[in-house]
Protein backbone atom coordinates (compact mmCIF):
# COMPACT_ATOMS: atom_id res chain seq x y z
CA UNK A 1 0.00 0.00 0.00
CA UNK A 2 1.20 3.48 -0.95
CA UNK A 3 1.66 6.33 1.89
CA UNK A 4 -0.82 8.15 0.37
CA UNK A 5 -3.19 5.48 -0.06
CA UNK A 6 -2.35 4.45 3.62
CA UNK A 7 -2.87 8.37 4.37
CA UNK A 8 -6.46 8.33 2.63
CA UNK A 9 -7.55 5.31 4.09
CA UNK A 10 -6.81 6.25 7.71
CA UNK A 11 -7.64 9.96 7.03
CA UNK A 12 -11.19 8.24 5.93
CA UNK A 13 -11.34 5.91 9.32
CA UNK A 14 -10.97 8.43 11.41
CA UNK A 15 -13.56 10.67 10.18
CA UNK A 16 -16.03 7.46 10.48
CA UNK A 17 -14.27 7.09 13.87
CA UNK A 18 -15.61 10.22 14.86
CA UNK A 19 -18.84 9.41 14.02
CA UNK A 20 -18.95 7.24 16.25
CA UNK A 21 -18.37 4.00 14.14
CA UNK A 22 -17.25 1.21 15.76
CA UNK A 23 -15.59 -0.66 12.47
CA UNK A 24 -13.27 2.65 11.56
CA UNK A 25 -11.57 1.53 14.86
CA UNK A 26 -10.43 -1.97 13.18
CA UNK A 27 -9.26 -0.08 9.75
CA UNK A 28 -6.71 1.98 11.66
CA UNK A 29 -6.16 -0.93 13.57
CA UNK A 30 -4.71 -2.92 10.33
CA UNK A 31 -3.18 0.01 8.88
CA UNK A 32 -0.82 1.08 11.86
CA UNK A 33 -1.11 -2.07 14.71
CA UNK A 34 1.57 -4.13 13.22
CA UNK A 35 3.96 -1.19 12.99
CA UNK A 36 3.06 -0.10 16.32
CA UNK A 37 3.39 -3.44 18.04
CA UNK A 38 7.28 -3.82 16.06
CA UNK A 39 7.86 -0.51 16.74
CA UNK A 40 7.06 -0.69 20.76
CA UNK A 41 8.78 -4.37 20.60
CA UNK A 42 12.05 -2.45 19.56
CA UNK A 43 11.31 0.71 21.89
CA UNK A 44 10.79 -1.61 25.37
CA UNK A 45 12.66 -5.43 24.31
CA UNK A 46 9.40 -7.04 25.47
CA UNK A 47 6.72 -8.49 23.20
CA UNK A 48 4.24 -8.31 25.80
CA UNK A 49 4.60 -4.52 26.76
CA UNK A 50 4.78 -4.06 22.99
CA UNK A 51 1.50 -5.47 22.75
CA UNK A 52 0.44 -3.95 25.52
CA UNK A 53 1.37 -0.76 24.55
CA UNK A 54 -0.80 -1.27 21.08
CA UNK A 55 -3.67 -1.91 22.99
CA UNK A 56 -3.45 1.63 25.19
CA UNK A 57 -2.57 3.56 21.62
CA UNK A 58 -5.97 2.31 20.14
CA UNK A 59 -8.00 2.55 23.25
CA UNK A 60 -6.70 6.34 23.39
CA UNK A 61 -7.46 6.63 19.47
CA UNK A 62 -10.95 5.12 20.16
CA UNK A 63 -11.50 7.21 23.57
CA UNK A 64 -10.21 10.54 22.46
CA UNK A 65 -11.10 10.35 18.77
CA UNK A 66 -12.84 13.73 19.15
CA UNK A 67 -9.97 15.34 20.34
CA UNK A 68 -7.97 14.96 17.00
CA UNK A 69 -7.44 18.01 14.51
CA UNK A 70 -6.51 17.69 10.88
CA UNK A 71 -5.64 20.69 10.71
CA UNK A 72 -2.41 20.11 13.08
CA UNK A 73 -1.32 16.59 11.22
CA UNK A 74 -2.11 13.78 9.53
CA UNK A 75 -3.99 10.66 11.52
CA UNK A 76 -0.88 8.89 10.98
CA UNK A 77 1.13 11.66 13.14
CA UNK A 78 -1.30 11.48 15.46
CA UNK A 79 -1.25 7.90 16.21
CA UNK A 80 2.60 7.71 16.43
CA UNK A 81 2.87 10.54 18.73
CA UNK A 82 0.71 8.77 20.85
CA UNK A 83 2.94 5.70 20.70
CA UNK A 84 6.38 7.25 21.12
CA UNK A 85 5.01 8.90 24.31
CA UNK A 86 3.01 5.88 25.61
CA UNK A 87 6.26 3.73 25.11
CA UNK A 88 8.94 7.10 25.97
CA UNK A 89 6.58 6.77 29.94
CA UNK A 90 6.90 3.26 30.07
CA UNK A 91 10.80 3.02 29.55
CA UNK A 92 10.98 5.97 32.19
CA UNK A 93 8.21 4.11 34.56
CA UNK A 94 10.93 0.72 34.23
CA UNK A 95 14.00 2.67 34.79
CA UNK A 96 12.52 4.29 38.04
CA UNK A 97 11.14 0.34 39.24
CA UNK A 98 14.72 -0.63 38.70
CA UNK A 99 16.34 2.08 40.30
CA UNK A 100 14.17 1.14 43.46
CA UNK A 101 15.22 -2.63 42.94
CA UNK A 102 11.04 -3.35 42.58
CA UNK A 103 11.98 -4.83 38.86
CA UNK A 104 14.84 -6.75 37.49
CA UNK A 105 16.71 -5.75 34.22
CA UNK A 106 15.38 -7.03 31.25
CA UNK A 107 17.41 -8.80 28.83
CA UNK A 108 18.90 -6.96 25.59
CA UNK A 109 17.80 -8.75 22.72
CA UNK A 110 14.37 -8.55 21.36
CA UNK A 111 12.09 -11.90 22.37
CA UNK A 112 11.48 -14.17 19.10
CA UNK A 113 8.10 -13.03 18.34
CA UNK A 114 8.69 -9.22 18.47
CA UNK A 115 7.94 -8.84 14.90
CA UNK A 116 4.69 -9.21 13.49
CA UNK A 117 3.37 -11.63 10.56
CA UNK A 118 5.35 -14.80 9.69
CA UNK A 119 7.03 -13.99 6.73
CA UNK A 120 8.74 -11.29 8.52
CA UNK A 121 9.39 -13.86 11.33
CA UNK A 122 11.12 -15.80 9.46
CA UNK A 123 13.34 -13.34 6.99
CA UNK A 124 14.28 -10.87 9.83
CA UNK A 125 14.68 -13.12 12.67
CA UNK A 126 18.42 -13.81 12.79
CA UNK A 127 18.91 -10.27 12.05
CA UNK A 128 16.81 -8.88 14.37
CA UNK A 129 18.82 -10.79 16.98
CA UNK A 130 21.92 -8.96 15.86
CA UNK A 131 20.48 -5.76 15.73
CA UNK A 132 18.91 -5.93 19.00
CA UNK A 133 21.55 -4.79 21.11
CA UNK A 134 22.85 -2.54 18.26
CA UNK A 135 19.67 -0.81 18.46
CA UNK A 136 19.23 -0.50 21.89
CA UNK A 137 22.56 1.07 21.68
CA UNK A 138 21.33 4.21 19.95
CA UNK A 139 20.20 6.99 21.76
CA UNK A 140 16.96 7.65 22.09
CA UNK A 141 16.00 9.86 19.80
CA UNK A 142 17.85 8.42 16.64
CA UNK A 143 16.43 4.62 17.23
CA UNK A 144 12.61 6.29 17.69
CA UNK A 145 13.29 8.01 14.23
CA UNK A 146 14.95 4.79 12.81
CA UNK A 147 11.87 2.58 14.08
CA UNK A 148 9.30 4.88 12.97
CA UNK A 149 10.74 4.73 9.29
CA UNK A 150 11.52 0.99 9.17
CA UNK A 151 8.66 -0.46 11.42
CA UNK A 152 6.17 2.11 10.75
CA UNK A 153 7.33 2.57 6.77
CA UNK A 154 6.98 6.30 7.54
CA UNK A 155 7.85 9.14 5.71
CA UNK A 156 10.35 11.67 6.81
CA UNK A 157 7.55 14.41 7.30
CA UNK A 158 5.40 11.85 9.33
CA UNK A 159 8.12 11.14 11.57
CA UNK A 160 8.83 14.86 11.67
CA UNK A 161 5.22 15.74 12.57
CA UNK A 162 5.35 12.76 15.17
CA UNK A 163 8.15 13.81 16.98
CA UNK A 164 7.72 17.57 16.99
CA UNK A 165 10.80 17.84 14.80
CA UNK A 166 11.45 19.30 11.05
CA UNK A 167 12.26 17.28 8.36
CA UNK A 168 15.72 18.02 8.55
CA UNK A 169 16.30 17.28 11.55
CA UNK A 170 15.10 13.74 11.46
CA UNK A 171 17.46 13.39 8.10
CA UNK A 172 19.67 14.02 10.14
CA UNK A 173 18.49 12.00 12.94
CA UNK A 174 18.62 8.78 10.42
CA UNK A 175 21.79 9.37 9.00
CA UNK A 176 23.55 9.33 13.01
CA UNK A 177 21.51 6.26 13.88
CA UNK A 178 22.38 4.02 11.08
CA UNK A 179 25.93 5.16 11.30
CA UNK A 180 25.47 4.12 14.36
CA UNK A 181 24.60 0.95 13.78
CA UNK A 182 27.39 0.60 11.31
CA UNK A 183 29.68 1.05 13.63
CA UNK A 184 28.01 -1.21 16.06
CA UNK A 185 27.60 -3.72 14.08
CA UNK A 186 30.75 -3.09 12.49
CA UNK A 187 32.57 -3.80 16.01
CA UNK A 188 30.72 -7.09 16.93
CA UNK A 189 32.00 -8.56 13.33
CA UNK A 190 35.95 -7.75 14.32
CA UNK A 191 34.87 -10.28 17.34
Amino acid sequence: MTAEARAKGASEAMDALMRGDRLALSRLIALYGPGIRAFAAHQLGDASEAEDIAQEVFLRVWSEARRYDPARGAVSTWIWRIAANLCTDRRRRRAVRRFLGLEAVPEAALPDDAMPGAERIVAGREQMRQLGPALAALPDRQREALLMRTAGELATAEIAAAMGLSPGAVEQLLVRARAGLRRTMGEKDDD
